[in-house]
């Protein structure tokens, strides 16, 4: 049997359970003449020495099994364990602490588990279990290098479960109207694949057969078109996708509104904000929320948070743009309402997104330029 004190987010009991998969003792523990910082750049924490002593908890008692588990988890960090005296209610205990390889991580501003509770504490434990489940089957390295992905599902997990959706017409489901029997990831770089073995609920009320059925996992994204009411103009990028260059289309530079995966920590409307300032140099005055969607449910894992994004917008706010780092290419265009209308009943306008935003804003435009004194 192996003891550990923990001094970061593993202090977070719910983080704890699903990390070893069980609930385990622990008691308020302090590490003498240590710190906890944030890890600069980071979202998680790391200990050094000096210091008035680091707060945490004392976990004796736990098995090969548990430690594996542990160190599973704590690979990505490039942390090492070290056999610490530690102080307690019962007395000096001695137990292992992860520690971070020297040189690895610089250290940012003192850490707080409230803090980090508040902002990542539901997105990391939701990302934990799909982490976990892969243990025994995917190594740990491989996990970690896509994990910022894996936190982008995991926030959208969160998202959903917090969403209330009025029904008027839809089935109400109930705890046990879907029942899985397995959940296998088939495929996983930067964006992933699932398969479930499951059954659901019949509109008759009876279980339907076991089924097969595989998912494309992407994360949620925010799709903002920047209006400019006063002018009665918007603004469109123009970018290579590979979508319509894998089907076969021989024109895969498309006409879209600037749009974005909504990043671990990161609301929709913080998405909006920064995708129209990377993509097209464009400081929002005001987002108007629009109409929220899955664009392709019968394959895709993806849900749509759209806004139009009020802004001035200038002969000069076209222009080229988009992020080297992510090898983007995007050319915006400014052009008047009437003229985004033409291309959506033409077909040049062919990105689902747009042509809902296009018709939201067809729908309310005449109320936005009263407002805007237009």
């Amino acid at each position: 049997m192996t003891d550990f004190f923990f001094y970061g987010s593993l202090c977070h009991p719910p983080l704890l359970r699903v990390v070893l998969g069980r609930e385990v003792r622990v008691v308020p523990a302090c590490l003498p003449d240590h710190s906890v910082a944030w890890a600069a750049d980071g979202a998680f924490p790391m200990i050094g020495q000096g210091g008035a002593g680091a707060d945490g908890l004392w976990v004796p008692g736990l098995s090969e099994a548990d430690v594996a588990r542990l160190d599973f988890y704590e690979a990505g960090f490039a942390f090492v364990t070290r056999e610490m005296t530690i102080e307690t209610a019962e007395g000096p205990r001695r137990a292992r602490a992860y520690f971070p390889e020297p040189g690895r991580w610089e250290p940012g501003a003192a850490w707080s588990l409230s803090d980090w509770v508040a902002r990542w504490g539901e997105i990391a434990v939701a990302t934990a279990g799909d982490f976990m489940r892969q243990m025994g089957v995917v190594p740990a390295e491989r996990l970690w290098a896509r994990y910022g992905m894996m936190l982008m599902r995991g926030g959208a997990r969160v998202r959903a479960g917090h969403e209330a959706t009025r029904l008027t017409t839809r089935r109400r489901p109930a705890p046990d109207d879907v029942a899985e029997t397995r959940v296998r990831q088939v495929y996983a770089n930067y964006f992933a694949v699932e398969e479930f073995d499951l059954r659901f609920r019949r509109f008759d009320g009876t279980m339907s057969p076991e089924v097969n059925r595989g998912v494309f996992l992407c994360g949620d994204a925010t799709v903002v078109l920047p209006y400019d009411p006063v002018r009665d103009r918007v603004l469109l990028i123009e970018q290579f996708r590979m979508g319509p260059h894998a089907r076969g289309d021989r024109c895969a530079w498309l006409l879209e509104a600037p749009a974005g995966r909504v990043d671990a920590g990161e609301t929709p409307e913080e998405t909006a904000r920064r995708e129209a300032e990377e993509e097209a140099g464009l400081a929002l005055h005001a987002l108007l929320p629009a109409s929220n969607h899955y664009p392709s449910p019968a394959a895709m894992g993806e849900y749509l948070y759209t806004y139009i994004g009020l802004a001035d917008l200038p002969d000069d706010a076209a222009g080229l743009g988009g992020l080297l780092t992510e090898a983007e290419d995007i050319r915006a265009h400014v052009l008047p309402f009437e003229r985004l209308m033409e291309m959506v009943e033409t077909g040049e306008v062919n990105t689902g997104p747009l042509i809902v935003l296009a018709y939201w804003l067809d729908r309310n435009r005449a109320r936005l330029r009263a407002e805007a004194g237009a």
